[in-house]
C-alpha cells in the first residue's frame, strides 16, 4: 500500500514543498530511504521506527521505501520525521490516510516520540501561505513562529500519538493565532540608549550622521575610550523596522537557527559583533550546506567589528562584494545560494598596537614601522568603502562626573528620519534609499557645488592630502550632512564637517 504525506525543505531562505511518498510491500523487514537525503535524513528511518513503537504502535514487518521528491533537490535536515512516520502508518493500515493530504507536517522526533523543534519555521510558513493547503501541524515550541502568519493555521503538537489523535479527530484542538501588532510592539524596545554615554560628542554626531546617510564608519581611539559602547548604541537611532523588514530579519534569523527561545520575531535593528578571530566562511556564510553567516544575521542592521585590523586578511577582503551590492552569493559543488546583506559596517581599531599613539595621558611604545604594519592591515579597496572614519579621544573625569543629562537616542532619531525622508523623496525614481548607495553619476546628480563651496573642497584636498577616492566620499556625507541641516543645497560649513570625518585621509596616525 502506498501513502503520502507533505512536508517543507529549505534550500537557503527558500521553502520548498516535499512529497513523501511511502510504499508498504511484502518482502525482508528493511527500509530503504530515497530522494536525495543527507545525514541526517537518512537517519530518521532509525529515530521514526522507535518514535513509533514507543508511542504504542506496531512497526510493520514488511519493506518500507520512503521517497522525498523532488528527487534532484538535496533534503537536509531532521524535519521530516514527523511526516514520514505519519505516513508509514497510514501505508501500514493502521490510521486513516484521508487527512494526510490536507496537512503539511514538520517536526523531528525523539526515540519515545516527542517532537523536537526545527529551524526555518517562519520561510516555511510564509511559503505556505502562497499555497492551498493552509494546515501545518508542528513542534509546540515552533508553533508561536508559525502563528504570526495569518494566511496560514498552526497546529502545535507535542507528540505524535498527538498528532494521530488530531488526524482521527480536528476538533480536539484549535490553530494557534497570535496579533502581529502587538508582538512587533512588545519586541520593538531597546535596552541602551545614547543617553548612557557621557561625553563624546563629536563621536555622536559622526555615528548621526553615518546613520543618516547609511555610511560606514570607522572608530580609532585607545583602549577604553567608549568606541564599543557607542556601536551597541546606533540600532537605536536607525529608522523603525517596517513589517517587511522585521519578516525578512526574523526569517534569517529562523533558517540559521539563532531565534532564541524567548524570541517569536525580531522587532528592532540587528547588532552583530564577531570575534576578530572568525572565519571568512562564518563572517559571509557558506559551509557544506550554505547557511547564513554574520553579515546576513547583520541585514538591516550593525555589523561591528572591533579591534578591525586583527580579523584575517581573507575574512576582511570577503566584505568587500557585500558591502557593495547589499547581499552575497555562495557558491558549492551543488547549488550557489544568495543571501541578503545590506548592513552598516561600524568598525573599530586602536590606533596604534600598543593603543596609546594619540593618547596625551600615556606614552605610546609603537615605532613608525609598527605603526605602518598596523595601519596596512586594513587593505585599501576596504577601506575606500568605509566613508567616515573618525578619531575618538579617552573620555576626561568632568565628562564622566557630570550629570547634566545628555541627548537620548529618541532625540538623535527624531533628526535621522526627517533626513531619511528627505532621501526616500530624492531617490525616489533612482532605486536607491540613501545617500551612500549614490553612483558617481548620481553624485554629480544630486551633489553640484557652487563657486565657494567648490573652492573649499578643492582646498582641503590639497591641505589634508586627501585622496581622490575621497571626494565622492565627502561628497556624499556632506550630502547628508545637509540633509540634517534641512539644506536643499551643499553648504560651506557642511563641507567642512565631511572632511573632519576623514582621519585617516589625512595622516594622522603616521
Amino acid at each position: 500500500m502506498i501513502a503520502k504525506t507533505y512536508s517543507f525543505g529549505l534550500l537557503g531562505l527558500e521553502a520548498y514543498p516535499v512529497e513523501i511518498e511511502i510504499d508498504a510491500a511484502n518482502g525482508l523487514p528493511a527500509v530503504t530511504l530515497v530522494g536525495l537525503a543527507d545525514t541526517a535524513a537518512k537517519e530518521s528511518k532509525e529515530r521514526v521506527r522507535s518514535a513509533i513503537r514507543n508511542s504504542g504502535f506496531q512497526w510493520p514487518g514488511q519493506r518500507i521505501t520512503v521517497n522525498l521528491a523532488p528527487s534532484g533537490i538535496k533534503k537536509e535536515g531532521a524535519c521530516f520525521d514527523l511526516a514520514i512516520a505519519l505516513g508509514i502508518l497510514a501505508a501500514t493500515g493502521q490510521i486513516n490516510s484521508a487527512m494526510l493530504k490536507d496537512h503539511y507536517f514538520l517536526g523531528e522526533l525523539s526515540l519515545n516520540g516527542e517532537l523536537r523543534p526545527v529551524h526555518g519555521v517562519l520561510a516555511i510558513s510564509l511559503a505556505m501561505a502562497k499555497l492551498e493547503v493552509k494546515n501545518l501541524l508542528l513542534p509546540e515550541e515552533n508553533s508561536h513562529e508559525a502563528g504570526i502568519v495569518p494566511e496560514i493555521s498552526a497546529w502545535p503538537l507535542r507528540n505524535l500519538g498527538e498528532a494521530v489523535q488530531f488526524l482521527a479527530d480536528p476538533g480536539i484542538k484549535q490553530p494557534l493565532k497570535l496579533a502581529l501588532d502587538r508582538i512587533i510592539r512588545e519586541n520593538a524596545d531597546y535596552p541602551v540608549d545614547f543617553s548612557e554615554v557621557k561625553g563624546q560628542h563629536f563621536a555622536k554626531r559622526a555615528l548621526e550622521v553615518a546613520v543618516s546617510g547609511g555610511h560606514n564608519i570607522l572608530m580609532i581611539g585607545p583602549p577604553g575610550a567608549g568606541k564599543t559602547m557607542l556601536a551597541k548604541r546606533i540600532p537605536t537611532i536607525m529608522p523603525e523596522l517596517t513589517l517587511m523588514e522585521a519578516l525578512e530579519i526574523t526569517r534569517i534569523h529562523s533558517v540559521a537557527g539563532t531565534l532564541l527561545k524567548k524570541e517569536l520575531f525580531i522587532g528592532t535593528r540587528p547588532f552583530r559583533s564577531p570575534h576578530h578571530s572568525i572565519s571568512d566562511i562564518a563572517l559571509i556564510g557558506g559551509g557544506a550546506v550554505p547557511v547564513p553567516g554574520e553579515i546576513s544575521l547583520a541585514h538591516q542592521g550593525v555589523l561591528f567589528l572591533d579591534e578591525l585590523p586583527e580579523f584575517q586578511r581573507d575574512a576582511l577582503e570577503a566584505l568587500r562584494q557585500p558591502l557593495e551590492d547589499g547581499s552575497i552569493r555562495v557558491t558549492r559543488i551543488f547549488k550557489s545560494l544568495a543571501f541578503p546583506a545590506s548592513f552598516v559596517l561600524v568598525a573599530a581599531m586602536n590606533p596604534c598596537p600598543c593603543g596609546y599613539y594619540t593618547d596625551p595621558y600615556r606614552a605610546c611604545r609603537c615605532n613608525t614601522t609598527q605603526l605602518a604594519r598596523y595601519r596596512a592591515k586594513i587593505s585599501g579597496p576596504l577601506l575606500d568603502r568605509i566613508d567616515i572614519h573618525i578619531e575618538i579621544p579617552a573620555a576626561r573625569f568632568q565628562e564622566l562626573s557630570s550629570t547634566t543629562p545628555a541627548e537620548n537616542s529618541a532625540q538623535i532619531k527624531e533628526r535621522v528620519d526627517k533626513a531619511r525622508l528627505i532621501q526616500a523623496e530624492r531617490f525616489s525614481a533612482e532605486g536607491i534609499l540613501y545617500n551612500a548607495r549614490m553612483s558617481h553619476k548620481q553624485v554629480k546628480k544630486f551633489c553640484a557645488l557652487g563657486g565657494e563651496e567648490n573652492e573649499l573642497l578643492k582646498m582641503g584636498m590639497a591641505e589634508f592630502d586627501l585622496s581622490a577616492r575621497a571626494y565622492d566620499k565627502v561628497l556624499k556625507v556632506s550630502r547628508t550632512i545637509a540633509d540634517l541641516a534641512g539644506a536643499k543645497n551643499i553648504r560651506a560649513e557642511h563641507i567642512s564637517e565631511a572632511i573632519q570625518y576623514r582621519s585617516l585621509d589625512k595622516q594622522v596616525m603616521i
